[in-house]
């Protein structure tokens, strides 16, 4: 008994050492294959996402460059939804939002077209009739964390899937996910986008275990694989970007004024490129994730409205001003 007590711990051992130096070997490739938005990233992704970028034309229809649902609501909404189709290039906003809020959503801009319906008793299957015209679904903002609001996202997240809607999940989202991570888990064409305070209640939920705050890169990249290899954006100093297999991290200037919504506009952003990016050709993005390629996009434009606004405000800048730079911020990145 003794004996075969001991060939069972050195058994034990040997498996452990090798579960060991697998993880470590995986975590250095990963690192070796990382960008920061340098040479290196504008040699090898700014051209994968100009691949992506649909041309403007007079000889398509209205809705073919994108049409975005969001679902959430309120004040934090705004910013994402004038990012969409006025901005962007995407052609078609839909938002789908509780009664009280769509008056205010709706004053906002005539561009958007709002469905009071997310705090309804039919609310999914309301929504549900509009995914077959939808072509990616930014989840989160303004949402807030009312159990019959978080079930009908639970739900709505739940049949995009079923069609193949990129999701892209922010802010009480992320708060869904961390109580349901199944929800999102596995599914390659999903997108989260936490801040340290998000990420850090995502990684506890996953691993049971506290955060080592010391190594981002390495802790983003374990979640990642947690959340079998669905593509995370952890947002900070620098922008990780990471599916578990490959990183990038955007390190362009921004600024140091950190006004609220700028996450919104990342997300906004992101949900057209999302669209752009997995519905281009194969070769456009060159084998890489076209989740790793979007999300690169909607970092490096976030970071250049926040650094362009910032030169023009200092202090005084907020979302709003960085909203009004997105057409030459776009054009220096992604069209000079």
């Amino acid at each position: 008994k003794d004996g075969m007590h001991g060939l069972k711990c050195s058994l034990l051992g040997v498996i452990t050492v090798t579960i060991t130096i697998a993880a470590v070997l995986l975590y250095d490739k990963v690192i070796e294959r990382s960008f920061s938005l340098g040479t290196a990233a504008m040699d090898n992704v700014i051209p994968l996402l100009r691949n992506t970028i649909p041309p403007l034309t007079s000889k398509k229809h209205k809705g073919q460059d994108g049409r975005i649902g969001i679902i959430g609501g309120y004040m934090s909404v705004y910013y994402l939804l004038i990012i969409l189709p006025v901005f962007q290039g995407a052609d078609l906003s839909h938002v789908f939002c509780t009664k009280d809020a769509a008056p205010v959503i709706k004053s906002y801009s005539p561009e958007l077209i709002v469905h009071p319906v997310l705090d309804s008793p039919n609310a999914v299957e309301e929504i549900e009739k509009w995914l077959p015209r939808l072509h990616s679904l930014v989840v989160g903002p303004g949402l807030g964390r009312e159990d019959m609001l978080l079930k009908n996202a639970k739900e709505i997240i739940e049949r995009s899937k079923l069609r193949g809607i990129p999701i892209i999940i922010d802010a009480d989202g992320l708060w869904l996910v961390a109580k349901e991570p199944s929800v999102i888990q596995g599914y390659q064409r999903g997108i989260l986008t936490p801040n340290f305070m998000e990420f850090t209640r995502l990684y506890e939920a996953m691993h049971h275990e506290p955060l080592d705050s010391t190594d981002h890169k390495r802790s983003a990249q374990q979640l990642a694989i947690a959340m079998g290899h669905l593509t995370l954006v952890l947002k900070g100093e620098e922008d990780i970007i990471t599916d578990g297999k490959n990183m990038l991290t955007c390190s362009q200037e921004g600024s140091g004024r950190r006004c609220g919504g700028q996450g919104d506009l990342l997300s906004g952003s992101l949900g057209v490129f999302a669209h752009w990016a997995f519905s281009s050709p194969p070769d456009a993005t060159k084998g890489m994730n076209p989740s790793l390629v979007a999300a690169f996009g909607a970092t490096s434009l976030t970071r250049q409205c926040n650094r362009q606004a910032f030169h023009k405000h200092s202090r005084s800048t907020t979302t709003s001003d960085m909203i009004q730079e997105i057409s030459s911020a776009f054009k220096k990145l992604f069209e000079s």
